[in-house]
This record gives C-alpha cells, sequence and structure tokens, in this order.
C-alpha cells in the first residue's frame, strides 16, 4: 500500500478515530492529545500494516494500547488530590514524609551491581529497564527476539545471585 492510499484511507477514518478517542477519555483535550499520538505512530509504522487486513480495526487497537498503557502510568504515579478547601489534608501536617534516602542508596548499589553485568546481557536488561519492548531491542542489537528475552532473563538471574550473595544474613546481623 502505497503513502497516499494510507493517508487517504487514514483521514477517512478521522472522524470515527475522534470519536472513539472521546469515548475513551472523556475530555476533548485528552481526546485530542490521543488522537494525535495514534495517529503518529500509525504513520510512523505504517509499513507494519499489512494490506488486505482492516485498517479500522487496525488503528483503534493502537489507540486502545497507548491509552491503556497512559492509563497505567498515571495511576501509577500515585497524585494527591485534595478537593477541600486551603488543601486540608494535604497541609494537616498528620502524616510524617519520609524522603527515602535509604532506597536511594540501594538503587545506587543496584546500579553498581548492573553495571558490573557482562556487555552481552546488560545492555538488553538495561534497554528493557528503560522501557524498550523486546522487539525494539531485538531490531536495535540486531538480534532475534527470543535471544534478548533469554539474555533479559539472565541478567535477572546474575543480578538475583549477586544481591543473595552480597545480603544473605544481613537480616539476622541488623536484628541482633
Amino acid at each position: 500500500m502505497s503513502s497516499i492510499e494510507f493517508n487517504n484511507q487514514f483521514n477517512q477514518l478521522s472522524t470515527l478515530l475522534h470519536s472513539f478517542a472521546y469515548n475513551l477519555t472523556k475530555n476533548m483535550e485528552d481526546a485530542k492529545d490521543l488522537y494525535q499520538e495514534t495517529a503518529f505512530r500509525a504513520i510512523s509504522n505504517k509499513d507494519k500494516f499489512r494490506p488486505g487486513t482492516n485498517l479500522k480495526a487496525w488503528l483503534f487497537t493502537i489507540m486502545k494500547n497507548i491509552f491503556i498503557n497512559n492509563y497505567r502510568k498515571k495511576s501509577k504515579a500515585n497524585t494527591i488530590v485534595d478537593s477541600t478547601d486551603n488543601m486540608y489534608y494535604i497541609n494537616s501536617g498528620k502524616n510524617t514524609i519520609r524522603n527515602k534516602g535509604e532506597s536511594n542508596i540501594m538503587m545506587k548499589e543496584l546500579w553498581y551491581m548492573v553495571g558490573d553485568l557482562e556487555d552481552g546481557i546488560r545492555i538488553p536488561f538495561v534497554m528493557h529497564y528503560e522501557g524498550f519492548k523486546y522487539q525494539e531491542i531485538a531490531e536495535h542489537l540486531e538480534l532475534p527476539l527470543g535471544t534478548v528475552k533469554s539474555r533479559i532473563f539472565f541478567a535477572r538471574k546474575e543480578l538475583k545471585k549477586v544481591i543473595h550473595r552480597r545480603y544473605h544474613g544481613m537480616e539476622k546481623n541488623i536484628s541482633a
């Protein structure tokens, strides 16, 4: 399918895509953003569309997946919405907030452990941690998909061994 044909068919489905985006988000601005992200992904990945299949279903699937991913990101953000006057709950001071300095130290230690892994398993592991999909990692590193998955698995396995060796018995020392 040529780019012109793809764009023409995409434009014909534009109204339906806008409606579906609004139906998902229930907000006009979010719907516009969702439509734009869908259009960007569809056009940039049009070579992955197989002619003779249902373009409408393909586009709706892209939009639905983007919406679900964005929803999951927002739900993990743990934002606090205080609708009371003068933000009573936020400013009440009943709860102390820890700065999580211990977890920052642990993360630094983990990154040192990751850095000590051999490149063959470290690079795919770090790329996966940074949010790349398995297929994207495979394409970037020019490796088969199964190889990428197994290297990430082996990196996790190796990190578990290192953590266990380093911290084995530490619980006993802390409680003593």
